[in-house]
């Protein structure tokens, strides 16, 4: 009977490192909160970080190595009675690169509606299916958007399933008490409704296929084949040229998605290329990420 029991409790655990997909380091900021129980962030920080990274948010098999690293960082700066958090949060996602050390930016995002309930030591649930929680929505949709940009770095618009789930809770949010989840509460089409829209929008197609381009024809051929790999890179941003170009949106809002958590690397790549990609590249990311200019302008060395 003991060898029975230890064999079911390898399982488990064999089964548990396989199938968590995460390893996300929630982080809370609270100097702006005066007079609050401080011992609730510490409560409320634990039982997101297992929240996150206990849950099996796929069917697919992740070795330990292959977890996905992100940071969520939640700034609060208001509370309502005792447990209504308000503030932002931000998330960046990253991916490691093959045959080297170097771990490339997928997502870094910064969310300016959080707005959840939680009191202490309350058991965190979600379903797919129905609104239980704002917390645990945010957490689960976020969760989605991740997973699905990280699939979509691997294969060709492999992501769609998890933006889709992303979608459900979206949905299933629209008639929450809580900010961020309605089409009509951002007019600069900002926030989480108008993200996974972006995400699953047909005129959108060639950004996700940019990020599938970029990494895994790009970025993990170039320890190899570094002039093949830097145009392919070249290549996919020609891409979002064209998107801008067609603008399914007045804000080409995945675009900025895309630049704010590419711009140092683009600077990074590309100051140690020939003159002529350099010159292709600095007009591509002139024209689709315009704010920017002047940082772009590290590549050619005419920043000052």
């Amino acid at each position: 009977m003991k060898n029975i029991y230890i064999l079911i409790t390898g399982l488990v655990i064999c089964f548990q490192a396989y199938n968590q997909e995460l390893r996300c380091n929630i982080q809370l900021v609270t100097s702006k909160l005066q007079g609050t129980n401080k011992q609730v962030f510490q409560t409320l920080q634990t039982a997101m970080t297992e929240f996150m990274n206990n849950t099996a948010w796929t069917g697919y098999k992740f070795a330990t190595n292959e977890r996905i690293e992100c940071t969520f960082l939640f700034n609060f700066t208001e509370m309502k009675g005792d447990d209504e958090f308000i503030g932002t949060l931000q998330i960046q996602a990253r991916r490691p690169v093959f045959n080297s050390s170097y771990s490339s930016v997928l997502f870094n995002y910064v969310d300016n509606d959080i707005d959840f309930r939680y009191v202490e030591f309350q058991a965190l649930e979600f379903s797919e299916t129905s609104y239980l929680s704002g917390l645990t929505s945010l957490l689960a949709y976020y969760a989605y958007i991740i997973l699905g940009i990280d699939f979509d770095s691997f294969g060709l618009s492999s992501g769609t399933e998890f933006y889709q789930k992303a979608e459900k809770i979206v949905m299933n949010a629209q008639n929450a008490a809580e900010k961020g989840w309605r089409a009509s509460e951002s007019l600069n089409r900002r926030n989480r409704y108008w993200l996974v829209n972006s995400l699953l929008n047909p005129d959108y197609q060639l950004v996700r296929e940019f990020i599938y381009k970029y990494h895994r024809l790009g970025l993990d051929m170039m320890y190899d084949k570094l002039f093949e790999g830097r145009s392919k890179i070249i290549e996919g941003l020609t891409l979002l040229q064209d998107v801008h170009r067609n603008r399914p949106d007045p804000f080409l809002y995945l675009i900025q998605v895309i630049c704010d958590a590419k711009s140092d690397e683009f600077i990074n790549i590309f100051k140690e290329a020939t003159d002529d990609e350099k010159r292709r590249v600095v007009a591509i990311l002139n024209q689709i990420d315009a704010p920017r200019k002047e940082k772009y302008a590290q590549i050619t060395g005419a920043s000052k």
